[in-house]
């Protein structure tokens, strides 16, 4: 049987997790309504979204994998855990620095190269906020080492609440200021919005370094070279598999403003950037998971195959239930954004089901970390990466963003089906396949219902989506009903 102890473990680290992922994503999307009300154009937004690609993309080749081989190396060396963390901080910390240097020695070229010769600050701004979340990615991950979830929700969303305090301040205070105490804002001019933006993010990464100086003492242990060695050839297939993952999610955006240049291209970016933030609760939820799921697993005597082939279950029950929600609710949701980025609502769902498949494919891929066969999960993600860049090169200049959503969905997909196919043949898990199946099966059941219903009211349009959601909370809960009395009999609840 899967260990109990340990599952409740892993429920209770998700849920403080959540509160940096979930929650604090979902403070962000204050910025969301902020940005595409308040940005002159969606243009803007197409900006921001293409850059924040970028920083995406950049941090994985920073990080290069060295979270999953800290952990690695942490568990199987835990005598000597605290020089395993040195090392792999020294090494990131030093690409991180070689970075920055590199793109400010040459920020003519890379300016220019990537379309925005007019704005190389961007680009300089962005450069070091990401050379410094790469650094900070190793300190995060020796908090979750250390299970000091509440260290590391609490950081998370600082970060978070001073971003949106100083985004209130550019975008609702300075101009106002601007006109009654013109005197105090000479700096300020409403055309910077955008630089404004990525200041902010600037100003509120940098400081949470100074956080991190008890972990930072550390350091003193110095790179132990034959260690470094050995966590080199461990992570380079990390490091392909992180590349390929990363452009799974963000090459459509990265390439869009090529395969639709100009203003119209950063307007349907713009939309489709602001489109996709309401189906990230995916990537909140799966990001939650991971966070408290990738250490259990390392951890010793925890990596049942019979507690994988569960908590797979039950990840696609809870994610389908989620999905459910906002398209039921998406009448609700919409008013996120300006009601000029309402065309791009139609992506959502597919956007959607894409990160139920990539959180899916995360919770395979264990198959190959753990007996060190972490190429596979290079192969199979570049395979994935390879359908969504032909989806988005063959289409996107024909169907626009709509060919983006539809990209990631087959990519994910395709690293999915690979992922359990090869996975069973090396190290098989007897996955509840039927019962998961079922479950596809009655949600997109359920939403194609809710697809067909629209009723002039608006509120009658939500009771009966919110009775169709029901159907499916019911029929999960008859279904997983030993799991619920279990699940409150260790929490110690007992049912009335």
């Amino acid at each position: 049987m899967a260990d109990g102890n340990s599952l409740k473990k892993l429920f209770s680290d998700s849920m403080v997790y959540g509160l940096s992922s979930i929650v604090g994503r979902f403070l962000n999307y204050l910025l969301v309504p902020l940005y595409t009300y308040k940005l002159v154009s969606s243009g803007g937004y197409g900006v921001v979204t293409n850059l924040y690609a970028y920083t995406a993309l950049l941090l994985v080749l920073l990080t290069f994998g060295m979270e999953t081989t800290f952990f690695y190396f942490a568990n199987n060396n835990k005598g000597d855990y605290k020089r395993v963390f040195s090392t792999a901080l020294y090494m990131v910390g030093g690409v991180a620095l070689l970075f920055l240097v590199a793109v400010f020695a040459f920020i003519g070229p890379v300016s220019r190269g990537l379309g925005y010769a007019d704005h190389p600050e961007y680009l300089r701004i962005m450069a070091t906020v990401v050379a410094f979340d790469a650094f900070q990615a190793i300190l995060f991950a020796f908090l979750r080492f250390k299970g000091r979830a509440w260290k590391f929700a609490f950081l998370k969303l600082l970060f978070i609440f001073c971003n949106i305090g100083l985004n209130l301040f550019f975008f609702l205070v300075a101009p106002r200021l601007a006109v009654s105490h013109p005197e105090w804002m000479g700096w300020y001019s409403i055309d910077r919005q955008v630089y404004y933006i990525f200041l902010s993010n600037l100003l509120c990464t940098v400081p949470i370094t100074l956080a991190f100086l008890p972990e930072l003492r550390h350091l003193r242990y110095g790179v132990d070279r034959r260690l470094a060695r050995q966590m080199l050839r461990y992570t380079w297939p990390l490091l392909l598999l992180g590349l390929a993952g990363i452009l799974n999610q963000v090459a459509d955006k990265i390439c869009f403003r090529f395969l639709v240049p100009g203003p119209e291209g950063d307007a349907q970016l713009g939309i489709y950037g602001a489109c996709v933030k309401i189906a990230m609760i995916m990537a909140m939820i799966t990001q939650a998971f991971r966070y408290a799921y990738e250490p259990f697993v390392f951890s010793g005597g925890k990596e049942s195959k019979e507690s994988q082939a569960l908590v797979m279950k039950y990840f696609v029950m809870f994610t389908l239930l989620a999905f459910l929600a906002v398209v039921g609710y998406m009448d609700i949701l919409r008013h996120i954004i300006s009601e000029r980025y309402w065309d791009g609502l139609r992506a959502v769902p597919i956007v959607m089901m894409a990160e139920i498949f990539m959180g899916i494919y995360f919770n395979l891929s264990f198959w190959y970390k753990l007996i060190a066969k972490t190429w596979w999960g290079a192969v199979m993600s570049a395979i994935g990466c390879a359908v969504l860049l032909a989806v988005n090169f063959i289409f996107v200049p024909r169907y626009g963003y709509m060919a983006c959503a539809w990209g990631g969905f087959c990519g994910y997909a395709v690293c999915m089906l690979l992922s359990y196919f090869i996975g069973q043949r090396y190290n098989p898990v007897d996955y509840p396949v039927k019962a998961i199946l079922g479950y596809f099966a009655l949600a997109m059941a359920v939403f194609a219902a809710m697809s067909s219903v629209h009723f002039d009211s608006e509120w009658l349009t939500l009771t009966i989506n919110t009775l169709l959601l029901l159907v499916y909370a019911a029929v999960m809960l008859y279904n997983e009903r030993a799991l619920v009395k279990r699940v409150l009999g260790k929490l110690g609840i007992k049912r009335g």
